[in-house]
């Protein structure tokens, strides 16, 4: 069965601006746009070198129990740009009902400007599995062991 995830615009919100949406048959993540408010809409924001910010998208979900949204860099404006995610994958659990923005930021040498409709983030609805948590005296052990960072290899 699909998950369907339940939309609540913002007041302020630009009801013209596209809800997530897959831009291919075979996509994973759906694109999400930014949604600024009015008062910066015409401009829109900058984001500087090495700056953060939260972009809002107008949007509040529902997303069904048993599942999560993760929040995804899209790769185009990574790679042209330097945009991505300090916290990337982020997660949206099934139980937050505040709205929904994406932290960005810019990696870049240059500053980018995130324009009002700008797709800027992607995001995955995947299953989650919550697991149990207990005390033990001792691990089983395997061939890797206690090899940390980068024991497996060179890279």
């Amino acid at each position: 069965m699909t998950p369907m995830i339940r939309v609540l615009w913002e007041d302020w919100a630009d009801r013209d601006i596209a809800l997530p949406s897959y831009e291919t048959p075979g996509a994973a993540g759906a694109d999400i746009r930014a949604n600024l408010p009015p008062d910066i809409r015409d401009a829109g924001f900058t984001l500087q070198p090495m700056q953060r910010r939260i972009v809002p998208t107008g949007l509040r979900v529902e997303i069904p129990f048993g599942f999560e949204m993760q929040i995804r860099p899209r790769s185009g404006l990574a790679l042209k740009h330097g945009l991505s995610l300090p916290n990337t994958p982020g997660t949206i659990d099934s139980d937050y009902r505040g709205p929904l923005g994406v932290l960005l930021i810019n990696f870049g040498a240059d500053a980018f400007t995130i324009q009002h409709g700008d797709r800027i983030a992607q995001i995955i609805v995947a299953p989650v599995v919550q697991a149990g948590f207990e005390t033990v005296a001792t691990l089983s052990d395997t061939s890797r062991g206690t090899g940390g960072f980068g024991s497996t290899g060179t890279g």
